[in-house]
């Protein structure tokens, strides 16, 4: 049976991302601070107005204007020109406190009342359902069309940055679809890249830059035949881009971050929430269990479901799902992944070391898949694997 999957990635001068920046900075600035810091934040932004909103709790106070404006001129965007100018642009700040009747249920769980066990202190900042989810179609563990479109737009803001490619601006997107054929990769059936340019390059200066400089390093050649399709700024002017061309707001792109529509999502956006937002830190353990599982070779494509009650410490639910790819029972590998992972939410913000992290890396180029993030680690792969021997002589 031959199918196609298609996924997407944004460079970060997309203006969704430059608002997921924007509203992990202002994080990052408090959590170097106040590590008891309350913090979801969203930002939305258009052409010459920015708007930062939500709750913050915290002893701190930051410069939110200063971060909003630096965050956008690292981005790349420094004049009209280029799609916004930080310097002369509008910004709205309206930030409260955490409602008190969530934080009674973070700062002391359920469980926490009976067991004082400190690992029981924080509940869940929500309910909700989280995923993870991982796969061995690329040295990531990710669906090969999301890892090869990051590489993409990673390149085209590269080539912008280093000056390869001076006529690039911030704002782009590229999109890969991947052809199977019985669940395999058998080739890439189509790339589009949209790049931000000034008006001055000419489109077939352009096109055939980036089919050198990216398509042709990036996109292994074994996958790519006379029937593949490139399609390079298909309009053919890609000038006004960034917040003049199109708004922005956080949270908008967490199928980009994630695991480009390869699996489903639980709906919370990740940028902007501290980490005992369970959207967040949830999101990132059940990667990390599915990863570890692939690792492990238990299976070739993992999917992890957790649900949480908001004020209470441990999930209500866990779900694997292997795709009939598991060399072991489903039971006992619910059992395994039961006793090597803690899923209460400082557990994970301990093991992961949450509070100190820069999240505003994240919001750049994608929660998943860099080696350097601490839930990426395949640690517990070896773990995994003892654990259900043991079990399976025990029965």
């Amino acid at each position: 049976m031959k199918y196609l999957f298609t996924s997407e990635s944004v460079t970060k001068g997309h203006p969704d991302k430059v608002c997921d920046q924007i509203s992990d900075a202002i994080l990052d600035a408090v959590l170097r601070e106040d590590k008891k810091a309350r913090v979801a934040c969203e930002t939305a932004i258009t052409n010459g107005i920015v708007h930062v909103m939500g709750e913050i709790t915290s002893k701190t106070k930051v410069n939110y204007e200063q971060i909003i404006r630096s965050t956008i001129q690292n981005i790349g965007y420094h004049s009209e020109e280029s799609g916004f100018d930080p310097n002369n642009c509008s910004v709205m700040v309206s930030i409260h406190q955490q409602s008190q009747d969530i934080a009674m249920g973070v700062n002391n769980s359920l469980e926490y009342c009976k067991s004082k066990d400190y690992l029981d202190e924080i509940g869940a900042g929500d309910q909700g359902m989280m995923f993870g989810y991982a796969c061995n179609e690329s040295e990531e563990l990710l669906p090969l069309s999301l890892a090869l479109s990051r590489k993409i737009t990673n390149s085209l803001t590269d080539l912008r940055e280093n000056g390869v490619l001076n006529y690039l601006f911030p704002d782009g997107k590229a999109q890969v679809t991947v052809e199977y054929e019985n669940n395999k990769v058998v080739r890439i059936d189509t790339i589009i890249i949209s790049a931000q340019h000034n008006s001055i390059v000419k489109i077939e200066d352009l096109r055939k830059d980036l089919k050198e400089l990216i398509i042709d390093k990036v996109i292994p050649s074994n996958l790519i035949d006379n029937s593949t399709k490139i399609l390079i700024n298909p309009t053919g002017r890609f000038v006004i881009g960034g917040p003049k061309g199109d708004s922005g707001v956080t949270g908008r792109k967490i199928i980009v971050d994630t695991y480009g529509g390869a699996c489903p999502h639980g709906g919370g956006a990740f940028s902007g929430k501290d980490p005992t937002k369970v959207d967040r830190s949830g999101a990132y353990l059940t990667r990390y269990i599915a990863k570890n599982i692939v690792a492990a070779k238990l299976a070739d494509k993992c999917e992890i479901q957790i649900a949480y009650a908001i004020g209470q410490a441990d999930i209500i639910s866990l779900n694997i799902n292997t795709f009939n790819t598991c060399n072991v029972t489903n039971e006992a590998l619910l059992c395994a992944v039961r006793k090597v992972f803690d899923f209460r939410p400082k557990a994970i913000i301990e093991q992961f070391n949450l509070l100190d992290f820069n999240y505003t890396q994240t919001a750049q180029n994608g929660h998943f898949g860099f080696e350097d993030y601490p839930w990426e680690k395949t640690d517990k792969s070896e773990i995994l694997l003892k654990e259900i021997s043991a079990s399976n002589q025990r029965t």
